[in-house]
């Protein structure tokens, strides 16, 4: 079984190639959703998450006020290296676990990894190739201002939080450029596709 990692920077379109990959078929590991069930409501990491942050960073009913939470560590790199060592080592196993399942399903020729921060993390190890979603700075920006309301300052911290996209590419096998429109990449990807399919 072959794992494709595939990533990009916060904005750049990874979401949409990971969820038209989905509509192909393919089998894909969403680190996102592996990132928010190690932090629900009575789980180790809330509690290591709780013990340093306080009890500001939960709503009302106990669970993660991730919003707050991103306020507060993506202004404050020392902050945010304290969260990324509370979560990260718990995605990794979660997410070995995971594709140790699919490869003993044995029933799948490629399983990808959707991980934002894979490089960052260093899970290269962890896949056979990287796919990597890029677009320009302007857009970046702009998607990401209208995706979660935030100011341009905001935008900037939370693009800064993360590793260059420029710097990505030197770690990718394949670069998707999604600088343009939706039809133009989903050209890209249907050509990807079909080479690791076969031209199913």
């Amino acid at each position: 079984m072959k794992v494709i990692g595939l990533t990009g920077g916060i904005a750049s379109g990874k979401s949409t190639v990971s969820r038209y990959l989905k509509e192909l078929g393919e089998k894909v590991i969403d680190a996102d959703i592996v990132a928010r069930k190690i932090v629900e409501k009575g789980k180790p990491a809330l509690e290591e998450i709780v013990d340093f942050f306080g009890e500001k960073v939960l709503n009302k009913d106990g669970t993660l006020n991730r919003k707050y939470l991103g306020s507060i560590v993506f202004s404050d790199p020392e902050k945010l290296e304290i969260l990324n060592r509370i979560t990260h080592r718990r995605i990794i196993d979660e997410i070995k676990k995971k594709i140790e399942y699919y490869k003993h399903l044995d029933k799948y020729e490629v399983v990808f990894l959707d991980a934002p921060l894979l490089i960052e993390m260093k899970m290269n190890d962890m896949v056979d190739e990287i796919w990597l979603v890029t677009v320009d700075e302007r857009t970046q920006i702009e998607r990401l201002m209208l995706r979660d309301n935030l100011s341009f300052n905001e935008a900037i911290n939370r693009i800064n939080s993360q590793m260059p996209l420029k710097q990505k590419e030197k770690y990718a096998d394949v670069i998707i450029d999604n600088s343009k429109g939706l039809k133009e990449l989903k050209d890209q990807i249907i050509c990807l596709w079909s080479q690791i399919s076969g031209g199913a």
